[in-house]
Formats: structure tokens, C-alpha cells, sequence
């Protein structure tokens, strides 16, 4: 049997997404939810958000933004699980069980953490100014996000290696402590996408909202063209030859287009195509492609509750693996039902108890004997007579006390020895062997059960 690949990727909502997150994460994680041999979850990031962002609006509006711009994207929630981080309560308190075992040390060299800490000191601050319990323990909660799913591939950006390593730091530890020889956490593997487009934004630095210089995604399609006409170029003429290699336009172009569509465009800069032909060029084909799910985001976005709706059944989803989880992992550390833990321990002691039991009677003549029975009634020794029922007693508790039993073997019997004193005889056996199986099965039976 094949094991299906888990992959878990978590999208922060902080902000409205941009051409640039759609090409460089949206649209490949599409893709690679389609696998026949993969599980895929994908989360809303908004308790990572809050470490980022204090606008509560902020926070709300982005959640739905991103929501929909997956959906409208094509994500098809029948094969993923899609889901908020903050809809799933088994992901806190898994943070705090990875947090009490956590080292100290190893949160100490996040670079989010220690970026912070170089800062304040450059400025001639407190270390520790401005940084907050949450940015400091960002770690913690992207290893609960990872673990609690047991999560194979995670594919991230090259400045979030180190969390997903820390997350296998992390999950190692309480395999380690808490395990007993169980691993509870599979070891996730960071996954960088070399292919994955990185498109430059309006003035050929990275596209990324803190340079001020993204094509929107979803808005309209006028707010899309009025941003493409104010990408940078050079200074060459129409009729003049440009240089595609060297041009982000093109490169943007590139991102979206066939090899066919990529090498016409190519062909004509180099005759001497305009730059503003070029743009609308490249305003044709995002419109052409994104289009449709430009109205399927507004329709989303004019519908909350039918997003709402989705991201519950996710929830529901994820949760159906979280908490039967989150219950194992809450017996490992010793978080256990006092009811459960009384009733296992009144179990044990009644399945022992039915296993063998002595049976006390008297002798017509006034003489105290015991049997001890099998669980299956067959007797396994009758003792010897005993002057009152007091003595009877004490010699059973004796042969349950855990002493090494004093067995001897007698033709096709046995008896058994307190002090020096034969105090019981078996009955006789078919042969040698069902003999020798009767005397393991005392042995076995007068056996204390450990605690």
C-alpha cells in the first residue's frame, strides 16, 4: 500500500494578495492539491496574523480577501482540507505541550526573533523593545500547525527553512520524552520551489506590498491595467528594438504565457514593438486568464456566508484528525482522565481477580480448607486442614504476597511449600506436560500485577 504525501502550507492574512503571491505561491499550490497521491491542507494563518497586525479590520478583511482568492482561484475543497488556524482549538494547546519542550535556546536563534533584537541594538535600544511573546514563540506555533497534521512536505520560502527545522527539533524532543518508543510526530521536510516564479513588481525590485509596487490581483480589471501602465521601462521609442531579457514587463509576461505567446512577444520587441502595445499585451493575457476567477472572487466576496460555510466543513475536517490526535498526545504527557484512569485500573483488578480465585469452605469436622481456582473453574491445588479460618487466610495472602513460590513435583501432581510446611496438593494430571502447565499457571496466577 502506498503512503499518500501530506502537504500542509499556511497563508498568513495580513494583507490582500497580489500577482505576485498568486504566481509564486496561490497558483502552484493549486496545482499541486490536484496530486491523486496527495493530502492537502491548506490554513488561514490568522493567529500568526496577530503577531503582524493590531487593526482587528485589517486582520477580518484580509481573512476574507485570502479566502476567497483561493476558492476563486480554483482550490477544490472536496480534495483539500481548507481551513482557518483559529476555527481548530486543538492547535493552541498543542503549542503549549510543544512549548514545555521547547528549549529556550533554540527559540533564541529564530532569525525573526534575533532580526528584532540586531535592530533595537543598532538603534541603541532595550533588546527587547517592541518584541512580543508572539513573535518570540512564532516557532512554537508553526510546529504545532506542521506536527499536529504530521505534515511530510511543507513548501516554503527559503527564509522559513529554519522554522520548518525547528518544528523538527521540536517534535523530536517529545518523541523522545514522551514516546517510549512511538514516534508521534512524523518529520516534516521543507520544500523549496526553484521553479516558482518570483515576479518583480512595478519598478523591477520584488513585488511586495512594503515596496508599494503590486499589480492587484482580484479588484477590477481597470485597477489591473492602470497598474501595468505604470510599470518602469526604458526610454526606446516605438520602432526601436528593446531588450526582452532585460525588461520586467516581459518577464511578467513570461510568467503567464504559452512558449508560443512568450516567443511572438519576444520577436516583436526586438522589431520594435512599443512599450505601451507591450503592456496592453500583457493586460490582454492576465485578463484572459484571470478573468473568470476575478468574478468568481467577487461573488465570494459579496457571499461571506457561503465562504463561512466551506471553511466550517474544513474545520470540521481537520479537527476529525486533530483531536483524536491531540487526546493521544494529552495521555502521553500524563493529561489523563482521573475517571477513565479508575475505571482502567477497577478493570485490571476485576480481569485478575476472575483469572484465579480462592474458594475457603469447612471440613465436616471443623478443619479450614481453601481451592484455588482457574478462571475456567478447573481446580489447581486443594489445600491442607487448617485449625480455624484465620490460619486459612493468612496462608492465602502469603501465597499472594509475591515470595517465590515452593513447588514441588510428585508423580503426576504437585505440591506447594510455606516454611518448610506442605500447605496444598494439586490434583493428578494426564501426563508430566499438563502437569508442568498447571504449575506455570499457579506461578503466573500467584504472580503480583505491577503497578
Amino acid at each position: 500500500m502506498t503512503t499518500r504525501t501530506r502537504i500542509l502550507t499556511g497563508i498568513t492574512t495580513t494583507g490582500t494578495p497580489h500577482l505576485g503571491n498568486y504566481a509564486g505561491a496561490i497558483r502552484p499550490a493549486i496545482l499541486a492539491s490536484q496530486d491523486a497521491n496527495a493530502d492537502s491542507f491548506y490554513f488561514l494563518a490568522d493567529y500568526h496574523a496577530l503577531i503582524k497586525c493590531d487593526d482587528p479590520q485589517r486582520i477580518q478583511r484580509s481573512r476574507m480577501e485570502i479566502a476567497a482568492t483561493w476558492l476563486a482561484g480554483g482550490l477544490d475543497v472536496n480534495r483539500v482540507t481548507f481551513y482557518r488556524q483559529s476555527d481548530i482549538p486543538e492547535i493552541p494547546e498543542l503549542t503549549w505541550l510543544l512549548t514545555c519542550v521547547a528549549a529556550k535556546g533554540l527559540l533564541n536563534r529564530a532569525h525573526a526573533y534575533k532580526a528584532s533584537v540586531d535592530k533595537n541594538l543598532e538603534n541603541g535600544e532595550d533588546p527587547d523593545a517592541g518584541i512580543s511573546m508572539g513573535l518570540y514563540s512564532y516557532p512554537v506555533l508553526m510546529a504545532a500547525d506542521i506536527l499536529m497534521f504530521n505534515a511530510h512536505k511543507v513548501p516554503v520560502g527559503r527564509d522559513q527553512i529554519q522554522h520548518v527545522e525547528m518544528a523538527r527539533d521540536i517534535g523530536q524532543r517529545f518523541n523522545h520524552l514522551f514516546g517510549k518508543g512511538k514516534e508521534f510526530f512524523t518529520m516534516p521536510e521543507a520544500v523549496i520551489e526553484e521553479g516558482v516564479a518570483t515576479l518583480p513588481g512595478l519598478d523591477g525590485r520584488k513585488m511586495s506590498k512594503s515596496y508599494d509596487n503590486t499589480i492587484p490581483l482580484f479588484t477590477t480589471a481597470k485597477d489591473m491595467k492602470d497598474a501595468i501602465s505604470r510599470i518602469v521601462t526604458d526610454s526606446r521609442a516605438p520602432g526601436e528594438a528593446k531588450d526582452p531579457d532585460n525588461s520586467h514587463l516581459f518577464t511578467l509576461y513570461q510568467a503567464f504565457a504559452t512558449p508560443q505567446q512568450e516567443q511572438q512577444l519576444r520577436s516583436e520587441l526586438l522589431d520594435g514593438l512599443g512599450w505601451g502595445e507591450a503592456k496592453n499585451r500583457l493586460f490582454q493575457l492576465l485578463d484572459g486568464q484571470l478573468g473568470e476567477a476575478r468574478e468568481r472572487y467577487h461573488q465570494l466576496m459579496a457571499r461571506p456566508s457561503d465562504m463561512e460555510d466551506l471553511l466550517l466543513v474544513g474545520a470540521k475536517k481537520a479537527r476529525a484528525v486533530a483531536g483524536p490526535f491531540l487526546q493521544e498526545l494529552r495521555e502521553a504527557v500524563g493529561l489523563r482522565s482521573f475517571v477513565n484512569q479508575a475505571s482502567e485500573a477497577a478493570s485490571t483488578k476485576k480481569k485478575a481477580v476472575k483469572a484465579v480465585r480462592f474458594v475457603s469452605f469447612r471440613e465436616d469436622d471443623g478443619s479450614f480448607r481453601f481451592r484455588l481456582l482457574a478462571a475456567d473453574g478447573e481446580q489447581l491445588l486443594l489445600s491442607r486442614n487448617f485449625a480455624d479460618g484465620k490460619a486459612a487466610g493468612a496462608v492465602t495472602k502469603q501465597l499472594q504476597s509475591g515470595q517465590a513460590l515452593d513447588v514441588r513435583s510428585e508423580a503426576l501432581g504437585f505440591t506447594v511449600w510455606l516454611d518448610g510446611v506442605c500447605i496444598a496438593d494439586s490434583p493428578a494430571f494426564a501426563d508430566s506436560a499438563a502437569r508442568d502447565a498447571a504449575i506455570e499457571a499457579v506461578r503466573v496466577a500467584l504472580t503480583p500485577i505491577e503497578d
